[in-house]
């Protein structure tokens, strides 16, 4: 995840000479407009050409905002909080495609990606409720008997629980799945040519102001790089295409009694963070509710089990950063390979 602030004011000339204030939150260069803000705890900027410049920030909010009120375990009113309440289980198109794609990348992933591990967040303090002062292992597997995308199904357009107490938490796929959503409200408006970024997981169609191909940044994996783009690991060129990024060096807190780090990438299998030595994974796909899904279960399978994984699912484009002997090294997919660029 990427956090950046971005507060814009630009004055520009018509062809008439007349001069027009842009709103704080837009900028436009040439015949691409930006537009930024912030929604799902996170920022977004979304840069899309538009011969007309026309302003789309408040439908993009409005947007983002019915989405939220769809999966955001943040919002007590949110379809997803009353669910996971037991107030209410008819589920909405968008509750629909997070969870039919959940289920799916549980499955393949064998479990390492696990929306139902909600009450397992909530205990290690990354869901929608505190950390508990003393995470024990009876605490663990009290919780472990409610995981498991099999005990939960959707039947006739309503969740069926196997247990009550079971929730679910759609963090690891909400934003990519967000940025998938922006950018089919502009290619339903005819823009073909956009980067839509939400919290660092992107959807880019066409080129970019250049006439070229996008270029997208991926932050070195080290603890203390907070800030986007300060100092990069790699840039790649990319188009019609979606990237994720899932990461532990800006997520994660240090326990004031033994001393040990511990990451919000949650293992559904031990109940425990994952303690893998990948430090960032990115992920390419047709699809970025799919890269954003994929990024955390690599996370947790591991260098070796991802490898075997991408041996079979070719439709991927993967690039891993390790730690092997307190150095960072360096995993590529064979089809991702052309797509980097020096960085200078």
């Amino acid at each position: 995840m990427r956090y950046f602030i971005i507060t814009v004011c630009i004055i520009f000339a018509s062809c008439g000479g007349k001069r027009t204030v842009l709103p704080e939150y837009m900028s436009i260069t040439n015949n691409y407009v930006t537009v930024s803000g912030f929604a799902l705890g996170t920022y977004f900027k979304i840069t899309y050409r538009d011969e007309k410049k026309r302003d789309y920030y408040d439908s993009i909010k409005n947007l983002l905002n019915t989405f939220e009120n769809s999966l955001s375990v943040y919002r007590d009113s949110s379809l997803i909080s009353k669910i996971n309440r037991n107030q209410y289980f008819a589920v909405d198109h968008y509750f629909t495609e997070m969870f039919d794609k959940a289920k799916k990348i549980s499955e393949l992933t064998g479990g390492a990606f696990d929306i139902s591990a909600s009450p397992l967040f909530d205990l290690w303090g990354w869901g929608a409720k505190k950390r508990a002062n003393r995470v024990t292992p009876e605490m663990i597997d009290s919780l472990k008997q409610f995981v498991g995308m099999d005990k939960i199904y959707i039947e006739n357009g309503k969740i069926i629980k196997k247990f009550p107490a079971m929730t679910l938490n759609a963090n690891a796929i909400a934003k990519g799945y967000a940025s998938d959503v922006v950018a089919g409200y502009l290619k339903n408006r005819q823009i073909t040519d956009y980067l839509v970024d939400i919290g660092g997981e992107i959807v880019v169609r066409g080129k970019n102001k250049l006439g070229k191909e996008w270029l997208v940044g991926i932050d070195k994996p080290i603890d203390g790089n907070m800030i986007s783009g300060t100092e990069l690991q790699a840039v790649m060129q990319i188009t019609d295409r979606a990237i994720a990024t899932s990461g532990d060096y800006r997520r994660f807190y240090i326990d004031t009694v033994d001393g040990q780090k511990y990451s919000h990438t949650i293992d559904p299998h031990t109940g425990c963070p994952a303690r893998q030595n990948i430090l960032s994974a990115t992920v390419i796909a047709d699809e970025c509710i799919v890269a954003d899904a994929y990024a955390t279960a690599f996370m947790v399978m591991g260098l070796k089990k991802t490898e075997e994984f991408l041996s079979k699912h070719h439709e991927l484009e993967v690039f891993l950063v390790y730690s092997e002997n307190n150095e960072l090294k360096e995993y590529y997919s064979d089809n991702i390979k052309n797509r980097f660029i020096k960085i200078k």
